[in-house]
């Protein structure tokens, strides 16, 4: 399965983004959709995660702003993100699991300027 992130870009502090995963060679109901975020020198954080019957977990610092959800018709899980600060810089990251399969995407950059 391969994946694509799109949607990122450049914001100021409490604005919106919505990110899109585009999925390819498999179905993302058979497979866990999450999205992390990486800033340099830091590790890779997660951030929130749907299964494929539509549950979903986030990172505490996404509770209440972010909102991942499943557009199967399009084969893509978006990550909705509201009020977004500074520390929500970073690039941010689409990864599709089901053992033994584990895709990345290249990600897409979201800049919050203050």
């Amino acid at each position: 399965v391969q994946v694509v992130e799109s949607g990122g870009g450049l914001v100021h502090t409490g604005e919106s983004l919505t990110l899109s995963c585009d999925v390819s060679g498999g179905f993302i109901i058979f497979y866990d959709m999450a999205w992390y975020r990486q800033t340099p020198g830091k590790q890779r954080e997660w951030v929130a995660t749907i299964d494929g019957t539509g549950n979903t977990n986030y990172a505490n610092f996404a509770q209440g702003r972010f909102t991942i959800s499943a557009d199967n018709a399009k084969n893509a899980v978006l990550l909705r993100m509201n009020n977004l600060g500074p520390d929500d810089t970073a690039r941010y990251l689409c990864n599709a699991r089901r053992e033994p399969t584990d895709s990345w995407g290249p990600g897409t950059q979201v800049t919050v300027s203050s």
